[in-house]
C-alpha cells in the first residue's frame, strides 16, 4: 500500500498537482484500494496522466473480480457499511475527487474510475 501511495504521489508531482489536491487524491485512492483488498481480495489499479482542455489530471481505474456490489445506490450513502467501518469509504472518496464512476456486477466484480484534476 505504501508503494502504491508513493507511486501515485510521484505522478501527482510530475503534473504539478498541489499538496492539498495530492492529499485528497491519495486519501481517496487509499480508501478504494483498501476496499478492493478487503472485499474483493485484491485487484488492479491503472494510473493514467490525462490532458483536459485547461489542465492535466490523473485518472485511476480500480478493477477487481470480487463479489460485486449488490446495491450501488445504497453503497454510495454515508453511513452504509457491510464491514465494521464508519461507512465513509465510497461516498467519502467521491467527495475528494473531481470525477467518480462506479460499475459493478454481482458475482463478477467492480470497476471504479476516479479523476482528479491538477487544480480541481
Amino acid at each position: 500500500m505504501v508503494v502504491f501511495r508513493n507511486r501515485l504521489k510521484e505522478f501527482a508531482i510530475k503534473i504539478g498537482m498541489g499538496l492539498v489536491n495530492q492529499t485528497k487524491l491519495i486519501t481517496a485512492a487509499s480508501e478504494l484500494s483498501r476496499n478492493m483488498l478487503r472485499y474483493a481480495g485484491g485487484g488492479v489499479v491503472l494510473i493514467e496522466i490525462i490532458n483536459g482542455q485547461r489542465q492535466n489530471g490523473l485518472r485511476l481505474t480500480f478493477t477487481d473480480t470480487g463479489p460485486g456490489i449488490p446495491d450501488i445506490k445504497e453503497a454510495m450513502k454515508d453511513g452504509y457499511s457491510t464491514g465494521k467501518s464508519l461507512g465513509l469509504g465510497l461516498p467519502g472518496a467521491k467527495r475528494l475527487v473531481s470525477d467518480f464512476e462506479i460499475q459493478s456486477t454481482v458475482g463478477k466484480g467492480t470497476t471504479i474510475t476516479i479523476t482528479k484534476w491538477k487544480n480541481g
